[in-house]
């Protein structure tokens, strides 16, 4: 069956948004569950997209909003733990229900953002509820068509990584930083928005997961470097050992808002790098750190605000 309609859950997110916007472009008529719809203002413009507030919590509310779609995809997912939401909840459950959802409702294609180094034997409760949907969903094969992307860190506009590090170096004076050789590919937000739209009605990619990272690998410290590169400043970088930065770690998730979790820290206790190539099946060259970074942490800047445009305009 030709996809038409597709639902996205997480849409109004940083990733969200770009794998959007591709979608929109593509043609596609999108459906965009959100929490909160004023959270999703930026899409509002988009020809092709709607925004629903949805509970996806709620299955008789999930299933209402599923059921005129032809696929779904699934962008949900969280990096620190609270009272309300769960790693388990979240990366595990939500990913279970959505599969019998579109069984009933007779929805094949299905989508799942999960993680590198997703292992139900991983050091990080993060990781292994991340293995924990995905085998959710492969269950359901060959009932579902269904495709896994496991990216490394996702840089861009807006993520919670280069930008936040780039806010804290703005204002300290020196950088502790835990974990410093720990290793990561990071992919730019763009690529991974291409392959989920390239690989929905490509029949090769059912059933497969598929490893995203960028074209290189950096050390934590070095990413941190990268950053003070593109701002032009420098901070000395203090790289914390294990206990310290457990230490470090157990402090920060007593802040109002997380910077970082031990949960996290176990996380990279394994290199978020991928063991084979870029999958060649998107027809992606996937960008490199240092060529993008710098156009949108200039973001206090008249450049930065037309770059983001340009980026989200698809110019």
């Amino acid at each position: 069956m030709q996809v038409k309609k597709i639902c996205v859950l997480g849409g109004s997110g940083f990733v969200g948004s770009s794998v959007v916007a591709k979608l929109d472009q593509a043609g596609y008529a999108v459906t965009v569950l959100t929490r909160r719809r004023d959270t999703a203002k930026h899409l509002f413009l988009l020809p092709n997209v709607s925004v629903l507030e949805c509970n996806v919590l709620d299955d008789k509310a999930l299933t209402a909003a599923l059921k005129d779609a032809d696929a779904v995809i699934n962008l949900i997912g969280i990096l620190h733990q609270s009272r309300r939401a769960s790693f388990d909840k979240v990366h595990h459950q939500l990913p279970a229900r959505l599969a019998k959802i579109c069984e009933i409702l007779g929805i094949k294609r299905l989508l799942q953002m999960s993680s590198l180094q997703a292992d139900k034997s991983a050091p990080s409760e993060y990781l292994r509820s991340k293995a924990a949907g995905e085998a959710a969903l492969l269950a359901y094969a060959p009932k579902l068509d269904v495709t896994i992307f496991r990216p490394s860190i996702i840089f861009g506009f807006g993520d919670s990584f280069t930008n936040l590090f780039a806010t804290l170096i703005k204002f300290l004076p020196v950088v502790l930083l835990a974990k410093p050789n720990a290793r990561f590919q990071p992919i730019w937000v763009e690529d991974v928005a291409s392959c989920f739209a390239a690989s929905i009605q490509n029949t090769v990619t059912y059933g497969q997961i598929y490893e995203l990272a960028g074209p290189k690998v950096y050390t934590f410290r070095q990413l941190v470097q990268q950053i003070m590169v593109a701002l032009g400043v420098r901070r000395p970088i203090v790289g914390l050992g294990n206990a310290l930065s457990y230490a470090q770690a157990f402090i920060m998730e007593l802040l109002p808002v997380k910077l970082m979790s031990r949960d996290n820290v176990r996380s990279m206790e394994v290199d978020s790098v991928s063991a084979s190539s870029f999958p060649a099946i998107f027809g992606v060259e996937p960008a490199v750190l240092e060529a993008v970074m710098p156009e949108y942490l200039v973001d206090s800047t008249q450049r930065g605000a037309y770059d983001r445009y340009r980026s989200f305009a698809a110019r």
